[in-house]
């Protein structure tokens, strides 16, 4: 009876330490997927080693994100470049593509640099990055002062552009010079846990849930300094952060229309991929998940931003495709189905999570404008 006993307890003992040891993996597990890390390009992107570079043009890895058509930033610690299309009639060894290599803003290729493509094509401000007059502004937010940039112009509809996850401010400079050209003033807004703004009160990132608070007082600021109403351009979960701000601001009739590229739509497949790309061992994945829900107060019966079609009283144009592992597809496509009237899908192949732009700069651009014309 005592040898059953001991057993027993030595089981319980066991089964009792391997659930708080998977407790204790899925917290950590989830921690390494809401920390933000500003600037630093997503977790899961191929590494690509540089060849040769020089005379405008650069051979790389041969891989399937390098062969991606379109233009792209390449960065690695100190160094950061910008690539253009695959010059397919480049001689090259068979283990190489060769891109044109658009600009090297700092740092070297030197052969064997290991380097990720990414979405962020621009390094800098937009002065220096793209010669274009703008002012660096303070937003007033819940947690303090909110980094951004103005960028005048002379209409009086505001964009306010909100990167999205594993990048910052410069990010969405991609689409400022066409802003520009349209005469429409942006604001470049940095958010809580970005580089010199206010960090989050328990150190993580909450996709939206409450980064969008920080949206809502850039809308303020708009309409404080100058704006009638504003169209907010966001990627990422700052697409996800526009959605909950045209449901939930009290500004909400100031919004005229919202662009979103790759929102994040289902938060639960978001996490997951986070999670795994960041090496969390299969078996706590559940846990990681269920862990960085709580962690982030995304509640299992709290319903995600655009799941209600019926809730959007604007425009709405997204950009989004079915090569995006990080942020699905699928909840953008029945959207835009629920919502014909309102929602426009642009459907953008061959790119990844908020590379929408970089996969097709002219298509991109093309249906930005028509979206915007009757808005402007």
């Amino acid at each position: 009876m005592r040898t059953v006993t001991a057993t027993a307890v030595a089981v319980t003992t066991t089964l009792v330490g391997a659930g708080v040891a998977a407790v204790a993996a899925g917290r950590y597990a989830a921690d390494a997927a809401l920390r933000p890390r500003p600037g630093a390009p997503l977790p899961g992107g191929p590494r690509l080693s540089v060849h040769s570079a020089g005379d405008g043009r650069i051979a790389l890895t041969r891989s399937l994100a390098s062969l991606r058509p379109g233009t792209y930033g390449l960065a690695a610690p100190g160094v950061h470049a910008a690539v253009g299309p695959v010059l397919a009639d480049a001689d090259h060894d068979p283990d190489t593509v060769v891109r044109r290599l658009l600009s090297v803003t700092h740092g070297t290729l030197d052969p064997g640099t290991r380097v990720t493509l990414t979405p962020q094509v621009h390094a800098g401000d937009p002065r220096t990055a793209l010669g274009l007059d703008h002012a660096d502004v303070d937003v007033p937010g819940e947690l303090g002062a909110l980094p951004a940039w103005f960028v005048p112009a002379a209409r009086d509809t505001w964009v306010i552009t909100v990167h999205g996850l594993g990048a910052g401010r410069e990010h969405p400079m991609v689409v400022m010079p066409f802003l520009h050209r349209h005469r429409l003033p942006v604001l470049g807004l940095g958010y809580r846990g970005d580089l010199g703004a206010p960090q989050p009160p328990d150190g993580l990132g909450h996709l939206g849930a409450s980064e969008w608070r920080d949206l809502d007082a850039a809308i303020r600021y708009a309409l404080r300094y100058g704006a009638r109403r504003v169209i907010l351009h966001g990627w990422s979960t700052g697409a996800t952060m526009a959605l909950h701000a045209v449901e939930r601001s009290a500004l909400a009739d100031r919004i005229s229309g919202l662009v979103l590229d790759s929102p994040v739509l289902d938060w639960r497949t978001t996490l997951r991929a986070l999670a795994a790309a960041r090496r969390t061992p299969a078996p706590v994945l559940a846990l990681a998940v269920r862990a960085a829900e709580g962690r982030s107060g995304l509640r299992a019966d709290r319903l995600p931003p655009g799941a209600d079609p019926g809730a959007l009283k604007v425009p709405v144009l997204i950009f989004h495709g079915p090569d995006d592992t990080l942020a699905p597809w699928e909840p953008s496509r029945r959207l835009a189905a629920a919502r014909p009237d309102l929602v426009t899908l642009q459907t953008v192949r061959d790119a990844g999570h908020g590379a929408m732009w970089n996969a097709d700069p002219d298509g991109y651009e093309e249906a930005l404008r028509r979206f915007l014309t009757p808005l402007m």
